[in-house]
């Protein structure tokens, strides 16, 4: 029996047929392995949940074990408090009744894996978030071959396709030197798990000044440093109402800090904000910053379909994003696809565009920083 997409939802009477017999079993909790007895990034309280990454949306509090890969536990005690967590490596196969599971680089943040489970000669890999460019601090997206995918589509359109990290870089360090000369601070604003360390990655080599950055990205940061990772030392924002002398600074902080008390502590100073969602017109505007950088943790339109492709998965189930146009283009290349319902898709990238889900092909600009729009024809938004 072949199912639409619109069949995969909790509430359809087919449903329950449809999902019976699957090894992972799409249920109002979230993914679930019975023969396992273990969800993988539930987003109600469970017994066991294995854990792709340690973004909120994917890694709740309040369930009694958390199973993740090893360089995700500092990450997940931070932000839950005090669970009950292990560690694997990557790569390392681990059996839990009988079901084979193991941890695979996502290439998302740091510390992001795919889950991969096995059983009686079925496998199925869940990709969590994660993206093909390899940032040079994530661990490198690897694929894995199953007959059964299930991916993300956050940016699932063929107008989201981003320019080479190099370039993205360049930029924000050319307008960091403006404003320095200028004698002005720069803020970024930037995710503080995962865009925060790749941006301060990215511009090491060629710092025109200080980086200073808010207490949530700082404390991750020094968290991740003293885990070993090599991340270029920072500075703390000062206390203080006013802070002096740093108007030649980089400043790093989480989106909800442009605009904020917070911000105004700073004299004079130019924001950006970096995230994909930067290529679409009237982002920047309600993001409430001076320019936009487009820079995503998450694959482009080329990279999921490079990914899915190297799966060599024959079903695909897509998550949160675009999923309606997403699904329906995968159908058309052969793939037997389907829409997942999930809680997933709340982190602070994917909030920055509340709009996202009616853009038109009046509101996508080139996905560079250039400004410029492009004039998509309606079949590029709609397939």
């Amino acid at each position: 029996m072949r199912c639409t997409p619109e069949q995969l939802d909790l509430n359809h009477p087919l449903y329950a047929l449809f999902n019976r017999d699957m090894l992972i079993r799409f249920t109002d909790k979230g993914l679930y392995v019975e023969a396992a007895g273990v969800y993988i990034d539930p987003w109600k309280p469970v017994a066991k949940a294995l854990i792709t990454h340690g973004h909120s949306d994917h890694a709740r509090w309040g369930h009694s074990q958390y199973i993740s890969v090893q360089s995700s536990v500092s990450i997940l005690k931070h932000r839950l408090g005090d669970i009950i967590v292990t560690g694997k490596k990557y790569g390392e196969t681990f059996k839990i009744n009988g079901v084979e599971f193991s941890f695979h680089p996502a290439g998302h943040i740091i510390g992001s894996a795919q889950i991969r489970v096995a059983h009686k000669g079925e496998v199925w890999v869940v990709s969590g978030d994660y993206k093909v460019e390899n940032d040079g601090i994530s661990e490198a997206f690897e694929p894995v071959a199953c007959q059964h995918f299930i991916t993300e589509s956050t940016f699932g359109l063929p107008v989201f396709k981003w320019k080479p990290q190099e370039h993205v870089y360049a930029d924000m360090l050319e307008w960091w030197q403006r404003n320095a000369a200028d004698n002005r601070s720069s803020i970024i604003s930037a995710y503080s798990l995962g865009k925060a360390q790749r941006i301060l990655k990215g511009l090491s080599s060629s710092c025109p000044g200080p980086v200073y950055a808010h207490g949530a990205i700082f404390t991750i940061h020094e968290i991740l440093r003293n885990e070993g990772w090599d991340l270029p030392e920072i500075l703390p924002m000062p206390l203080g109402s006013v802070v002096p002398d740093i108007q030649k600074a980089l400043v790093l902080a989480p989106p909800g800090a442009i605009g904020s008390s917070w911000q105004k502590r700073l004299k004079d100073p130019v924001s950006a904000a970096a995230s994909g969602w930067m290529g679409v017109r009237g982002t920047r505007r309600r993001s409430a910053v001076d320019r936009g950088f487009v820079l995503s943790d998450h694959a482009d339109w080329d990279g999921l379909n490079q990914a899915i492709e190297a799966t060599g998965a024959t079903s695909v189930y897509v998550t949160h994003g675009y999923t309606d146009i997403f699904s329906k283009w995968l159908n058309e290349k052969g793939y037997d696809a389907h829409i997942v319902k999930t809680e997933y898709g709340t982190d602070q990238e994917e909030l920055l565009n509340a709009e996202a889900d009616t853009l038109s092909s009046a509101d996508i600009d080139d996905a560079s920083n250039s400004g410029e729009a492009i004039s998509p024809s309606e079949k590029d938004i709609i397939l």
